[in-house]
């Protein structure tokens, strides 16, 4: 018994000088503006950097492999800390929001089947695309919202995800995970969206979606700085060169194209119904 204490204790004895000495042999030594770099990033984790979560970004950062505004869910702060700490210019982006390039929910899109299965959309596209009539339509299951780690996106009534641009950090999580694609990044100035992901023909969408682009070209005739642009059947707004004038929303004839300026009318036909609400108030007085 005795023997056998005394051999583990020679064991122990050379296993931690053993240690001691490797730990010396293989020490990296940090870089000190790392860890304040980690400090000075939010620490959500989102991956949206590319990175394996602020740790892996930080460390990307310092190696010179990434900006130092490389945090894509931080904000503008975030990069002014990270820039100072790097000792580099700020250079803050425009702040991109999620944006829904789709509003056929169960009141506007057709179905082409009733889908019963698990709660998601991933899952529910790997069943013949999924069950709307749209091959390119929200299939309203929420994963969008599952993964945002900000809570800046709900599911409403209508089986559509609706974004809160206040809590959205642009991480971009939302429209990586979305199967269908219909999540786009759109500069937060830009208020005027084209809510439409059809690249089906004009007839075959409005049998689909009462609410979907059948690629009229009206908005595209109408834009006076050639913002618009009708392809595959789908009319685009180039974020980059929209100036939000609204003149593409009053003569879209499905609704597609809605305004997100607070207070004004969404889209076309709310439009139509406020002239009419005006113009009978006038009549009465």
């Amino acid at each position: 018994m005795l023997s056998a204490i005394i051999g583990l204790g020679i064991l122990g004895l050379i296993f931690g000088i053993s240690l001691s000495l490797a730990s010396k042999k293989f020490f990296v030594k940090l870089d000190p503006r790392e860890e304040a770099v980690l400090k000075a990033l939010p620490g959500t984790n989102c991956g949206a950097c590319g990175f394996p979560g602020c740790a892996g970004l930080a460390r990307a950062i310092i190696k010179g492999e990434a900006a130092a505004n490389g945090c894509t869910s931080g904000g503008a702060e975030v990069i002014k800390n990270v820039s100072r700490i790097m000792g580099v210019e700020a250079v803050v982006k425009e702040k991109e929001v999620a944006v829904i390039m789709c509003k056929g929910g169960r009141k506007e899109a057709m179905d082409r089947f009733r889908y019963i299965g698990v709660h998601d959309c991933k899952a529910a596209a790997m069943i013949a695309g999924g069950n709307k009539a749209c091959a390119y339509g929200c299939l309203g299951l929420g994963t969008c919202e599952r993964v945002c780690p900000f809570d800046a996106i709900k599911m409403d009534d209508n089986y559509l995800p609706v974004v809160d641009e206040e809590k959205c950090t642009g991480c971009t999580l939302c429209a990586v995970n979305c199967p269908k694609v219909i999540i786009k990044m759109i500069p937060i100035s830009n208020k005027i969206h084209i809510r439409c992901n059809s690249l089906d023909k004009g007839a075959v969408t409005r049998k689909n979606c009462t609410v979907g682009c059948i690629a009229c070209r009206k908005c595209e005739k109408v834009c006076p700085i050639g913002a618009i642009t009708v392809e595959n059947n789908l009319a685009v707004i180039n974020p980059l060169k929209c100036d939000n004038c609204r003149k593409c929303v009053p003569v879209c004839p499905t609704d597609t194209i809605e305004n997100y300026f607070g207070g004004e009318p969404r889209y076309a036909s709310l439009m139509e119904e406020e002239a009419e609400n005006v113009q009978r108030i006038a009549v009465s007085k």
